[in-house]
């Protein structure tokens, strides 16, 4: 039985997301959705549907009821997300490729705050990349490329020389807006286009970083 060839990206740059990327948190995120929802007789199906991977206060805005206090909504939630880390853990493999990865070729880009994304992180046991663009850091959350584009800049690589790492519609369009190719992890992405790989998870990337003549890295990763 032949098996497909692996897949092999050459970057100067890997960004990724971190809920339901890095970090399997679903559990905690399901239940603070199911209490808003539950609490102004929302759809929660609804909500879950079309709150992965965007900002917290985007999808209160979208749903709450007229009159409600959007901000202390957002910051209610946030402190039970932040509260939570019961079964936060990180998906296989994961630790190995961040560990395989130099720091300075790296960014975390999250809809979550600097507080919560910390948190969460740290529950996974993963270490924090040293940029990190977090929702406090953009004006305009996924599916809008700001947070890609500026975790790109920062680490001043050009978008055709970085890969993102994804698993949610909103961050998926938001890295294929900014121009750069894109890994989708686990099955909840769509449809693949040229330029988009998926992966059930790390188990199997392989990465090999050599430092050229620049003082950057070249990155080798094998899907």
């Amino acid at each position: 039985m032949s098996h497909p060839a692996a897949t092999v990206l050459t970057v100067r740059a890997v960004l990724f997301d971190m809920d339901g990327t890095l970090v399997d948190s679903t559990a905690i995120v399901e239940q603070v959705w199911l209490e808003f929802a539950e609490r102004y007789g929302l759809d929660f199906d609804e909500i879950l549907r079309t709150s992965h991977g965007v900002q917290a206060g985007d999808t209160v805005r979208r749903y709450a009821p007229a009159g409600a206090d959007f901000d202390a909504l957002t910051a209610e939630l946030g402190e039970m997300e932040r509260s939570r880390t019961d079964g936060v853990i990180a998906l296989p493999g994961a630790e190995a490729l961040l560990a395989g990865l130099p720091d300075e070729a790296i960014a975390l880009v999250t809809s979550a705050d600097r507080i919560l994304a910390d948190i969460r992180m740290q529950a996974a046991g993963l270490t924090m990349p040293s940029t990190a663009v977090t929702a406090e850091s953009v004006t305009r959350g996924k599916p809008h490329p700001e947070g890609y584009l500026k975790a790109a800049a920062l680490l001043g690589a050009d978008p055709a020389d970085v890969v993102v790492f994804e698993d949610a519609p909103a961050g998926i369009a938001a890295a294929r807006a900014a121009g750069m190719r894109t890994v989708v992890v686990g099955v909840a992405g769509g449809e693949l286009e040229p330029g988009m790989w998926r992966i059930p998870d790390y188990s199997a990337v392989t990465v090999t970083a050599v430092k050229d003549d620049d003082g950057g890295h070249l990155l080798t990763l094998t899907l």
